[in-house]
């Protein structure tokens, strides 16, 4: 444990957002397997739904730095590949 006082505040803080990327990162896989749930389910519109919000969660993820550009792009793209053959 630090003794000096900045970085003490430093431990407190990177703990804190520690925490909060975890939460989100959990929030992300959630939304992700929820959509996977509703394909297998093949209902169409929940699975619509399910994408959007999935989408958007991992692209927020790429924006802050929890994962990485080309990670958010390939999670997409294997999300809306799952969408567009449920839809033919």
């Amino acid at each position: 444990m630090p003794n000096i006082k900045s970085a003490i505040k430093r431990v407190k803080t990177s703990e804190a957002n520690r925490q909060h990327n975890v939460a989100y990162k959990s929030a992300v896989r959630t939304a992700i397997k929820s959509f996977n749930e509703k394909v297998g389910e093949k209902d169409i519109d929940a699975a619509k739904a399910a994408f959007l919000e999935a989408t958007k969660k991992v692209d927020k993820a790429a924006n802050k730095g929890l994962i990485h550009k080309n990670k958010a792009a390939h999670e997409k793209s294997r999300l809306s590949r799952k969408l567009n053959d449920l839809n033919a």
